[in-house]
């Protein structure tokens, strides 16, 4: 079941929630919407949903216009954060709640709904405890019997509004490996609205950043890390490491360094631009390697794990940046807190300021 959006537009009194919005889900997919707070990925789950009207814009399942039609009709199971269960029935009534309400003439005979409800048991893995109450369950184990409640009803699209966001980081790491497993299993047309990065690009086919009420930029989670489209996207993606600058002839002059710029931009004169570099894309020597070298002093080391991360305050300009070096690396470079060091940034990506930040490329 494909979802279309066109041209969608919301607002709330003098608020923009939704500013023209264009979008395609295709069928089978599950789809992250991802933005900071106040970008417009509830509303436009909502409105997808047929919870909230649109203001302008048409919303089409597989090509039928549902812009007008109630949220009975448009076939969808809705997740909410906060599991929404009824407390005073069992985890089997919950689930089969969506089978009991329907009208006479199409409601399931009880055979059918048993049925029906201790598959779906088995799916979530929880077909041990369909007589407890959502009480007598974890917040892990609740959000599964809300998941199983919404796939009872066998809806066209599945639509989950932060389904994790309510749940500890260790369970929701375990919960949306589970959600990908489930997907590949129902296969029904997911679109879930998440504020954390590594869950979308973990979980998702497809990512949709928003921003102000805005698609920044949609495609796979790799192509939207790997290329970003945006400022925006690069920063919201990732640890990232900013130098403001002008770029002159292929190379970024930042304070008295001069960072190399992809060799598109080898004809450009003297233009404002941003140099975007991942944490991880930086090294650090004891001596400058040349002139693409920024010399740094160590603030703060946090060795744990893998991955230890660094912050420095340029002896420039007194601006941070942030480095992360394999333990390896950290180790045989032997740096501590006060000392000197020069960052060499090994892939950067360039924006210019004078078209709003609209060109961007990567070296």
């Amino acid at each position: 079941m494909s979802i279309e959006v066109r041209n969608l537009s919301k607002r709330f009194g003098s608020f923009v929630a939704l500013d023209n919005v264009n979008l395609d889900v295709p069928g089978g997919e599950l789809v992250a919407l991802l933005g900071p707070s106040g970008s417009g990925k509830t509303t436009l789950l909502r409105i997808i949903a047929g919870l909230e009207p649109a203001d302008t814009g048409v919303i089409r399942f597989e090509g039928e216009d549902t812009t007008e039609q109630p949220v009975r009709e448009r076939q969808v199971g809705f997740v909410f954060q906060h599991y929404a269960l009824f407390r005073h029935m069992s985890v089997f009534e919950n689930i089969a709640f969506g089978l009991r309400v329907r009208p006479r003439a199409v409601r399931p005979s009880e055979a059918e709904i048993r049925d029906t409800v201790m598959n779906l048991l088995r799916l979530v893995q929880l077909e041990a405890l369909g007589k407890r109450r959502p009480s007598e369950l974890s917040g892990g184990q609740r959000q599964r019997v809300a998941l199983a409640r919404a796939l009872a009803v066998k809806p066209k699209v599945l639509l989950l509004d932060e389904p994790f966001g309510a749940l500890d980081a260790k369970v929701r790491k375990e919960l949306r490996r589970w959600l990908r497993r489930l997907h590949e299993e129902v296969h029904v047309t997911s679109v879930f609205v998440t504020h954390d990065q590594e869950e979308a690009l973990e979980v998702s086919d497809r990512v949709v950043i928003m921003n102000e009420g805005r698609v920044e930029q949609s495609g796979t989670p790799e192509e939207v890390y790997e290329r970003p489209a945006t400022p925006f996207v690069y920063g919201f993606l990732g640890d990232v490491n900013l130098f403001h600058g002008r770029i002159e002839r292929g190379l970024v002059k930042v304070g008295a360094s001069e960072l190399e710029a992809p060799p598109e931009w080898a004809d450009a004169r003297d233009q404002d631009a941003v140099a975007y570099v991942r944490t991880y894309d930086v090294e650090l020597t004891p001596s400058s390697n040349g002139r693409s070298s920024i010399e740094a002093t160590v603030r703060h080391v946090r060795a744990f794990g893998p991955v230890v991360r660094l912050e420095l305050d340029r002896i420039d300009d007194g601006s941070s940046i942030e480095a992360h070096l394999p333990r390896a690396h950290y180790e045989q470079l032997a740096v501590g807190k006060g000392q000197r060091v020069f960052v060499s940034p090994t892939s950067v990506t360039v924006f210019a300021q004078s078209d709003g930040g609209k060109s961007a490329r990567s070296a």
